[in-house]
């Protein structure tokens, strides 16, 4: 069975066991999270479910994995010629999350 869920401003295609890292969450380290925004969902039969009537009750459960900060990305900003350099880095918080079922 596998899902498509969306969680901050992106979606992802999640199966039972996929482990998968998001923007942050709140929860602490082993603890329930939910996701209740289920665009589609495919069955083991290849059955596909979507649309906002046959996903009314969908949901996929997760596990937190762990709270941390994603790898650092670098800003650079530079006009040639006029003395004009920025350096800035920027992590972003991430959640990691363990998805444990998917319902329907």
């Amino acid at each position: 069975m596998e899902a498509v869920i969306a969680t901050g401003g992106k979606q992802y295609r999640v199966t039972p066991g996929q482990v998968i890292s998001v923007e942050k969450l709140p929860g602490d380290k082993g603890g329930v999270v939910e996701f209740r925004s289920v665009l589609m969902v495919t069955r083991d039969g290849g059955d596909v479910l979507s649309g906002a009537d046959a996903l009314k009750t969908a949901l996929v459960k997760g596990e937190v994995v762990r709270q941390a900060r994603s790898r650092k990305v670098m800003i650079v900003k530079f006009k040639r010629r006029k003395n004009y350099r920025r350096h800035r880095g920027h992590r972003q918080a991430a959640t990691t999350v363990r998805i444990t079922d998917i319902e329907v």
